[in-house]
């Protein structure tokens, strides 16, 4: 298994719960009220496993092995990359701010909730395409074997400082039950905790 394909099986958990998230706000503009218990917990799994987890891989070594290769960060991809998670944790902020007042029902909160919501949704799938097809294709080109040992090396690293024993685990689980219980439909595959705990 190659850094990329760890990185891409969390894509495919961080799909699922935007999906949830989207169900999340379309049921809150429905009913006027944003449901504050499933909304908690997506954000909770935004906050701790897209943000700490999959990109703190991207940013703590991915992301500077291919600068190590020279792509570079200014103009180049990875500046693009990191941009993009500094958009998408301004949107996770958004969401957490309005929530309280969105879960009372209070008009403004829901519309900025789902405001927020929305431009995260759009955000991390468009994010997401671009590294499924483009980045790691490139990164691929450039790292030799012994790059890949090392990278998946280092993430095993990060998720234990960052994460710590199980915690990828709990929030797979997390994905999955939020999924079953708001009746989004499961992708293949998601679930099977191959993400950051690839080898354990």
């Amino acid at each position: 298994m190659r850094p990329s394909d760890v990185l891409s099986g969390e894509h495919r958990v961080i799909e699922l719960v935007l999906a949830c998230l989207e169900r999340i706000v379309q049921d809150g503009e429905r009913r006027g009220r944003v449901a504050s218990w499933p909304a908690a917990e997506a954000l909770d799994f935004f906050r701790t496993f897209a943000d700490r987890c999959h990109h703190g891989k991207e940013e703590k070594c991915f992301f500077p092995a291919m600068e190590a290769h020279g792509f570079p960060r200014h103009g180049g991809p990875t500046g693009v990359m990191l941009a993009e998670h500094d958009r998408g944790r301004a949107c996770v902020r958004g969401m957490s701010e309005a929530l309280e007042a969105a879960g009372r029902g209070e008009a403004a909160a829901v519309g900025g909730f789902a405001d927020q919501g929305r431009r995260y949704i759009d955000l991390l799938r468009a994010h997401i395409e671009k590294e499924d097809h483009c980045l790691f294709t490139m990164a691929n080109r450039a790292f030799s074997e012994e790059d890949q040992r090392r990278l998946l090396a280092q993430f095993e690293q990060v998720e234990a400082e960052l994460m710590g024993a199980g915690a990828h685990e709990r929030y797979v689980e997390m994905a999955n039950r939020l999924a079953q219980q708001l009746g989004v439909e499961q992708q293949a595959g998601v679930g099977s905790g191959h993400g950051c705990s690839h080898g354990r």
